[in-house]
This record gives C-alpha cells, sequence and structure tokens, in this order.
C-alpha cells in the first residue's frame, strides 16, 4: 500500500472515530439527563442502564460509519468507471484526430510533388 493510500485510509479512521465519539458523547448526555430525571432506578439499574444504552449507541454509530463509508466507496467506484469511459473516449478522439492530421500531412505532401 502506497504512502497515499496510507493516509487517506487513516484520515477515513480518523474520522470514522471522531463521529463514533461524537455520537457516544451526545448519547451520555441524553442518558445523564434521563437517569437525572428518573429516580425509581437504583445505582445498580442505572449502571446496567447506561452499559446497554451506551452500548446500542456503539452499535449505532459504527453502522453508521460503516453505511458511510459503503456509500462513498459506491461513489468512489462509480466515479472510477465514469472518469475511465471519459479517458477511454479521449483516447479514441485523440487518436482520431492523430490519424486525420497525418492523412492530411501525407495528402498535402503528395500533392505537392
Amino acid at each position: 500500500m502506497d504512502t497515499d493510500k496510507q493516509t487517506a485510509r487513516g484520515l477515513a479512521d480518523i474520522e470514522a472515530y471522531l463521529y463514533r465519539e461524537a455520537h457516544l458523547s451526545a448519547a451520555r448526555r441524553r442518558l445523564a439527563r434521563f437517569v437525572a430525571r428518573a429516580d425509581d432506578f437504583s445505582a445498580e439499574q442505572k449502571a446496567e442502564l447506561e452499559t446497554w444504552y451506551l452500548g446500542e449507541q456503539r452499535y449505532v454509530a459504527r453502522m453508521v460509519t460503516d453505511h458511510i463509508a459503503d456509500s462513498i466507496s459506491a461513489v468512489e467506484d462509480q466515479h472510477r468507471v465514469r472518469f475511465g469511459r471519459w479517458l477511454r473516449g479521449t483516447l479514441i478522439g485523440m487518436t482520431v484526430i492523430t490519424l486525420a492530421v497525418i492523412a492530411g500531412a501525407v495528402i498535402a505532401v503528395c500533392l505537392l510533388r
């Protein structure tokens, strides 16, 4: 793997980590507000609820991050195919123009003799 790909992968990993942490931070704040309003939970129940809820939110954040990564990969694949077609068309066009110029030059040389 070359340096550019490693850098891109590292940036994607950092971005995914930051997204998950932001999502979990928001989940912790929501959970803290909920637990503060609920007086009928014991300390053990609150800890169990926190463990369960944060686990679920971690799963949701991972699923969202994976979905975003899959969407980006699909768009990159579509772009690669589209760019390949454009490049192929450009190559064919340039080849036709080059052949036309060569044919014109040959005809001009033959007519001038």
